[in-house]
């Protein structure tokens, strides 16, 4: 499993603030109203799930958390910086900067190894080649994967892609570590062992929003957002269920 995992600052208490969020689209002639008024606060180092029927909105609270959409109306402030106003280049570099993205098909480019797969973001955001390597393999410590590093994806197994999806996701030290479906590909045990990262990460600081539409999954999270037609149907605190592990 993964190295230790050293703690993060957690100095500031609020990493995003979401206010009466709307989000429409048209098709056709149809209006969509994906999300209906969405308040929300979610704290440093908060655990939270994001859960929901097909269409209560879950995907797309998660593009806008992601910043990989703006809302139609509505405010959404992320470590202070105000994000619904923001132009599409702006919009990539907060991405790039303070949040993580995992997802349940990894997106990793197959013919490059496994420490340039990491590096990427940092090539985005022009940070010096000796650092980027750095700060990758770092990120490969963290998950466990230091031996792996001149391999290809396809020379791993999918808990180790997964685990090399989380390294390129930690490896700004991002504000925020947002995963929609991270057990999707992956049979039952590998699943556990990518929560059992993801609950690591918690205890060291990171602030871990996941989407999901597994109670198993949820189960790990400390708070359930659950939404039903575009809007909060329920928002609950819980405690941390010692020895989980998927259903079956």
């Amino acid at each position: 499993m993964s190295a230790s995992i050293p703690k993060l600052d957690n100095t500031m208490a609020s990493t995003l603030a979401i206010r009466d969020v709307v989000k429409t689209y048209t098709m056709g002639a149809e209006t969509i109203h994906a999300l209906r008024g969405v308040t929300l606060d979610i704290d440093r180092n908060e655990y939270v799930a994001i859960m929901g029927p097909s269409g209560s909105g879950k995907s797309t609270l998660m593009n806008v958390i992601g910043c990989l959409d703006v809302p139609t109306s509505g405010t959404y402030s992320l470590e202070g910086e105000m994000v619904a106003d923001k132009t599409e280049s702006e919009l990539a570099d907060i991405r790039n900067r303070l949040i993580g993205f995992v997802f349940q098909t990894f997106n990793l480019i197959p013919r490059a190894n496994i420490l340039h797969n990491v590096e990427l973001p940092l090539i985005y955001g022009g940070v010096s080649r000796a650092e980027r390597r750095r700060l990758a393999e770092q990120a490969l410590v963290r998950v466990g994967l230091q031996d792996r590093m001149t391999h290809k994806p396809n020379e791993l197994s999918g808990g180790q892609r997964q685990r090399v999806a989380i390294a390129r996701a930690l490896v700004f030290n991002p504000s925020i570590l947002l995963a929609d479906e991270p057990t999707g590909n992956l049979d039952s045990k590998t699943g556990d062992e990518i929560m059992r990262m993801f609950d690591e990460l918690h205890s060291s600081g990171q602030t871990i929003i996941v989407v999901t539409h597994e109670d198993y999954i949820a189960q790990h999270a400390l708070r359930t957002i659950f939404l039903k037609d575009g809007m909060i149907e329920t928002d609950r605190r819980q405690a941390k269920i010692q020895g989980l592990g998927a259903a079956g």
